[in-house]
């Protein structure tokens, strides 16, 4: 309930604060004023009204609420309309006489269409004193782009009142106001549509039906985006339809707030997408934005911006340009375009403030900026004509609506001359010659004071065949198109009312429109139903949002080789085209960039980065600005602009450009390395020797070093020796699952083998002495074949344990693939490393025993007591195994293998040496000592002097 009075209150204030200033408007002299108060409060009223009814339909049970409401409305509407309640006469909308109304160009007809148009760029703010009548506005900078279009508008009608066939019987006439590109004057030459006393029906019907309506059902225009915001808004209250030929903002197109809004202008929604398309096709990925301040500009940098960014591309700079365009203001943005390092900009925005961003991006020195131009300047005659302009904007590119040929226009447009009949009548034509010609015509136009000082007088005479302008240029038919269409929408709409059947029309029981008092909501509705095909072959029709269907052309600026820009069509877009991908169409080899180059532009935040990198995001940095990270040794990129670098599978590793993917190197012990080499000739070297030593000892076998302490066990000794450095070449070559088994079990059983011989010798040597104590037996047990017998007993345990680790867990062949390295180690895998350690146990166990009897043995009375020989082999032969078992564990790879292999080699090289070599060396130096006198001459019995020469 306190809301609701708070609510009731304030709309008491604000309708005595209007009706005070329709007073003082009144009083003051200001009837456009007073009128445009009336109208804004009765929108405001009608707002209002709608709130507070629907609170009634939804709180019933508030019947006071409401009632007070409706009370004070009924009052509101008796303080605005005073005399209403006090004379019975009709309610008609009326402007107080005003000595300096704005201009207007019209021509009677039937039915009269409303015209908006910016000829002037610009408004004089005058300077208010509160004093004394403010002067009319005075509009500058006249357009001749915009007067051709309003030309265009008059050119249709006359054709098709010339014509006859599409409304015949029926003339339109038009009314046409200079809007001056400013929102408050396009509304004011709005609320001068809306106010005249006179009919809007054939003849010129008065209106007696209680409605408050002007003479013009329908308005065309206003250009730009801004201005047809705060027309369609007013217009809208009223449902009278307004086509407009140019404005294009996406905000338009909201039906809920501007419902009688259609126009022949696609939207900037689909401009920006075909612009994103753009930048899409040609890879850019760093782009600046430049918007107008308004509506058009920041409504459409807007969009654009957040679809650049859904694209994965980066916006690097948006700007506004000023609406009063000051130098510094426009300098700072040059010097962002500068510092931003980004080589495509877009500049969204009319061609008044596209101009004066390119005034001062001549005046710093801004060049190599590739230019995407908004479709409100890029055919802009007053940027592609200026020679000042061409070296910087010579490759632009932009898309603009379709074009066309309108027979006839051209010749319109040079008929028009001061001295003609209708010439006073129209207030905006001697603007137009003085700025044509720079001269004075000295006249007052009608409605418009004439201020030129300074300049030649003119004659009228003038010809405009003689000047070359935009005015008269009719090459570029875009926008004067769109104003064509819209007229002929119109005249459509009216032939389809003119075509209702009695009791089957569109309205409340199926009722046709009254073509003598047409009502703007009716015509609204034909309009929106329009579905024709024009003579240019385009289809005329608005969709659900009052928008066309879009087709924009794509436009390169060239320079031609006379010097004058021309616009080169190099693609389309086609919005309605079903297939997303030839939506955007573009002649790529027909493309001029700037600076006159053929290669597509590069504009990125950071370089692209190659295969074998990927992209490193800076921080606090857009995400298109990255640093470019070579990809891990081990990972790969095989395309551009990588995020991230994707790792080869275990067996693959990467090249050393990062790009592929190839095999991982296989590394094992091979014949063709230099380990191998090398393993392979001390292997062969050792089996060479051994077998030398054994050819000499064949050869003096009958000699007393040979014979002594059993020869047979010697050369068995040397047989197992030779298997013991052959054996090391299983661990050499690829790997298979024959090569691996055979490895660790031939390993085992030679060395197993070769300790059991020096077991044997050992024992042999200690029994021996033994023997030679009184009553001593034991010689009879350790003969030659009990010798033997102890060697084969030894040998068997190992083989059995081979033969158990073979059939249980036998070693195959492994690849091991660490995954930081390049290559694939193919090793043995011991399978049960039991069984492995068991091995090498009984080696070990035996090498120990055999070390402790020869140590026993090691001081008995012989000249050449081989005990001492055999504890120093053991000795050797321990400390290369003691020292293998760390060093093969710490191995990697192939290492491993080579660690195993050398402790076979060192340990077999140490048995050779210290049992085989000093004999040798008796025997092939030292002749004389090899003699049994020599080496027995310590002995002390004769038992154990033929105990060691059996």
């Amino acid at each position: 309930m306190c809301i609701d009075i708070v609510f009731d209150c304030f709309f008491l204030i604000s309708s005595v604060l209007f009706v005070s200033l329709n007073g003082f408007a009144v009083h003051m002299g200001y009837p456009e004023v007073s009128c445009l108060t009336i109208h804004l409060h009765s929108v405001y009223m009608v707002t209002f009204f709608k709130e507070r009814m629907s609170n009634f339909w939804v709180s019933p049970l508030e019947p006071s609420v409401s009632w007070r409401t409706t009370k004070l409305m009924l009052l509101s509407l008796l303080w605005i309309f005073p005399h209403y309640s006090h004379q019975d006469q009709s309610l008609q909308c009326e402007l107080i006489p005003d000595v300096m109304s704005l201009p207007v160009l019209e021509q009677k007809g039937d039915i009269i269409l409303g015209g908006l148009f910016s000829l002037h760029d610009m408004v004089v703010e005058p300077s208010l004193s509160f004093t004394s009548m403010p002067p009319p506005t005075q509009c500058t900078r006249f357009n001749f782009r915009t007067f051709r279009w309003m030309q265009t508008m008059i050119f249709a009608i006359k054709e098709i009142n010339r014509d006859g066939k599409l409304l015949p019987n029926i003339t339109l006439g038009y009314k046409i106001y200079d809007s001056c590109s400013t929102p408050h004057q396009a509304l004011k030459a709005a609320v001068e549509l809306m106010g005249s006393e006179k009919g809007s029906g054939i003849e010129g019907k008065l209106q007696s039906k209680g409605t408050c309506n002007g003479t013009v059902p329908v308005v065309i225009g206003d250009g730009g985006s801004t201005q047809s915001l705060v027309v369609a808004r007013f217009l809208g209250v009223f449902h009278v339809p307004q086509v407009s030929y140019f404005s294009s903002c996406a905000c338009l197109s909201d039906k809920k707030e501007f419902p009688a809004f259609l126009r022949t202008m696609p939207s900037d929604f689909f401009q920006v997408y075909a612009l994103i398309q753009l930048v899409k096709h040609f890879g850019w990925t760093w782009v600046g934005v430049i918007a107008g301040d308004d509506a058009y500009g920041r409504g459409g940098a807007s969009i654009f911006a957040d679809e650049v960014r859904k694209l994965g591309a980066c916006v690097a700079l948006h700007e506004i340009i000023p609406k009063n365009r000051a130098q510094t203001a426009i300098s700072s943005i040059v010097s962002n375009i500068r510092s931003s390092q980004a080589r495509v900009i877009l500049v969204f925005a009319v061609e008044q403030d596209a101009a004066a961003l390119f005034d001062e991006a001549l005046r710093g020195g801004l060049t190599g900026i590739q230019w995407l131009a908004s479709e409100a300047w890029s055919t802009a005659a007053v940027l592609s004509t200026p020679r000042k302009y061409h070296h910087i904007l010579q490759g632009s590119m932009g898309f603009a609506i379709r074009r066309a040929h309108i027979p006839g226009l051209q010749d319109f447009l040079l008929q028009l001359n001061p001295s003609g009949p209708d010439a006073h009548e129209d207030p905006f034509l001697v603007p137009f010659w003085e700025e044509v010609f720079q001269c004075s015509l000295g006249v007052w136009a009608k409605g418009q004071l004439n201020n030129v000082e300074g300049k030649p007088p003119c004659s009228g005479t003038e010809e405009l065949e003689s000047i070359t302008n935009i005015y008269s240029d009719v090459s570029q038919l875009r926008i004067s198109y769109n104003v064509y269409k819209a007229v002929y929408a119109i005249a459509h709409a009216l032939k389809a009312m003119r075509s209702c059947v009695k009791g089957k029309g569109p309205f409340s029981q199926q009722a046709c429109p009254d073509l003598d008092n047409i009502e703007p909501w009716q015509l609204l509705h034909y309009i929106k139903q329009v579905a024709h095909v024009n003579s240019f072959g385009d289809e005329i029709k608005f969709d659900e949002n009052g928008d066309p269907a879009a087709m924009y052309d794509l436009v390169n600026w060239q320079l031609r080789s006379n010097g004058e820009m021309e616009f080169v069509t190099i693609g389309k877009f086609d919005e309605t085209t079903t297939t997303e991908s030839q939506k955007l169409q573009i002649q790529e080899h027909n493309i001029l960039w700037n600076g006159n180059q053929t290669k597509v532009p590069l504009s990125v935040c950071s370089s692209i980065c190659p295969p074998g990198t990927r992209k490193a995001i800076r921080p606090n940095f857009p995400v298109c600005c990255h640093d470019c990270v070579v990809c891990t040794a081990g990972e790969i990129s095989n395309q551009t602009d990588a995020i991230e670098c994707v790792r080869c599978l275990p067996e693959f590793w990467s090249n050393p450009e990062r790009t592929v993917c190839i095999p991982k190197q296989l590394e094992f012990l091979s014949f063709s390395d230099a380990i191998g080499i090398t393993v392979t000739a001390i292997s062969l070297i050792g089996s060479l020797i051994t077998c030398v030593v054994a050819f000499i000892f064949s050869c003096h076998r009958t000699t007393p070093i040979v014979r002594a302490n059993n020869s047979e066990l010697s050369f068995l000794l040397l047989f197992s020796l030779t298997l013991c450095f052959l054996c090391s070449l299983t661990f050499v070559g690829l790997p298979s699952e024959w090569s691996c088994m055979l490895r660790h079990t031939a390993f085992g059983i030679t060395f197993v083998l070769c300790i059991s011989c020096i077991l044997g010798k050992t024992i042999v040597v200690l029994i021996a002495f033994k023997a030679t104590l009184p009553g001593s037996n034991v010689m009879k047990w350790f003969g030659p074949v009990q010798q033997k017998a102890i060697i084969a007993f030894c040998t068997l345990v190992q083989v059995i344990i081979c033969t158990v680790w073979l059939v249980v867990s036998p070693p195959t062949p492994r690849k091991l693939m660490p995954r930081e390295s390049a290559i694939v180690i193919l090793l043995c895998d011991e399978g049960s490393h039991i069984a492995f350690a068991l091995v090498l146990g009984y080696i070990g166990l035996l090498a120990c025993l055999c070390l402790l009897l020869a140590f026993l043995a090691r001081k008995l009375p012989d000249n050449f007591n081989e005990a001492r020989l055999i504890t120093f082999s053991m000795l050797i032969f321990c400390a290369v195994w003691v020292a293998f078992i760390p060093a093969y564990i710490s191995s990697p790879g192939k290492y491993a293998t080579v660690t195993e292999v050398f402790a076979i080699l060192a340990s077999s090289y140490g048995l050779l040496g210290c049992i085989f070599a000093p004999k040798c060396y008796i025997i092939l130096l030292k002749p004389e000592k090899n003699t049994r006198k020599y080496l027995m001459s310590k002995a002390t019995t004769d038992k154990f002097k033929e105990t060691m020469f059996i």
